[in-house]
């Protein structure tokens, strides 16, 4: 879907560059840190897009789970960040010493891009005592599933049973360089990420975890419930609650509830305890 109005959202740790354009992109807000880059355009440059880049302009925010609520259920769902390449050099010691205990860092995206920041947020986390994983963005548009399965696993994406690292991601959302669906039909993208979904499977012995959103997941899939038995699901979805989740999940696995956290903004939920979160990076 091409909307005329459209709004793009970047962030780098707390700070957000929001762009609003109606045909001629008039600048209505701004806050960028330095290493952000400035961009009037309808769409971001390749490479640049980050785990949830869609969910605000597509799904908005609600006021997230309160206080007393993350109070209440922190004995069982473990605190988590995600992070790309705007973020630098993250402050892992501060991030532990905060109660995450798990993160994902995007390794690469398409068959071209590879996060030149991966090994200080890859390695830093786990060397300060947190679980760690890797997540590829997906770009159905330019080349298949199993071509970028193996791209991942290639460069930082594949896993181990050493109890902390963490199954891939195949982050597959709305398309931040042109049409929703990246021009495929729904039975093309669910075949796209079958390919992918195979050949990571068969190349690391795990199966990935599907991070998507229920919206996105309806338009270009069909509300496909097919890979629920097998690939865990990380919801994305910025309120006090997961919502409905896509067809094939009776419950999600992780769920990234904001994009405004402390030291970095995007934040999550594994759904169990520590050990929980152990037994699942162990497989």
């Amino acid at each position: 879907m091409e909307a005329v109005r459209r709004s793009i959202s970047l962030s780098r740790g707390r700070s957000r560059l929001t762009v609003t354009g109606v045909l001629t992109g008039l600048l209505l807000t701004l806050s960028v840190p330095a290493a952000v880059p400035e961009s009037g355009a309808a769409t971001l440059e390749r490479g640049t897009a980050y785990m949830g880049v869609g969910v605000l302009v597509h799904d908005g925010a609600a006021p997230g789970p309160t206080a007393d609520s993350l109070s209440d259920s922190r004995a069982g769902l473990t605190e988590g960040v995600d992070v790309s390449s705007y973020q630098g050099n993250v402050a892992w010691t501060t991030l532990y010493g905060s109660g995450v205990r798990w993160a994902y860092t995007k390794a690469t995206e398409g068959t071209s891009y590879q996060n030149t920041y991966f090994t200080q947020q890859y390695n830093g986390s786990y060397d300060v005592g947190v679980v760690r994983g890797a997540y590829h963005f997906a770009t159905p548009d330019s080349t298949g599933g199993a071509a970028q399965a193996d791209y991942f696993v290639d460069h930082g994406g594949g896993w181990s049973a050493d109890g902390r690292t963490l199954p891939g991601v195949l982050d597959i959302e709305w398309n931040p360089y042109g049409g929703d669906c990246y021009g495929k039909s729904r039975s093309q993208m669910i075949s796209w990420i079958r390919d992918f979904l195979d050949r990571y499977r068969a190349r690391t012995g795990r199966a990935a975890v599907i991070y998507t959103a229920t919206n996105w997941w309806t338009e270009c899939t069909g509300d496909y419930g097919g890979f629920g038995a097998t690939n865990p699901l990380w919801i994305a979805r910025y309120a006090s609650t997961a919502g409905t989740l896509p067809a094939g999940w009776a419950s999600y696995t992780m769920w990234q509830y904001t994009s405004t956290g402390e030291t970095v903004g995007d934040h999550d939920r594994f759904n169990g305890g520590t050990a929980q979160l152990n037994a699942f990076a162990t497989g």
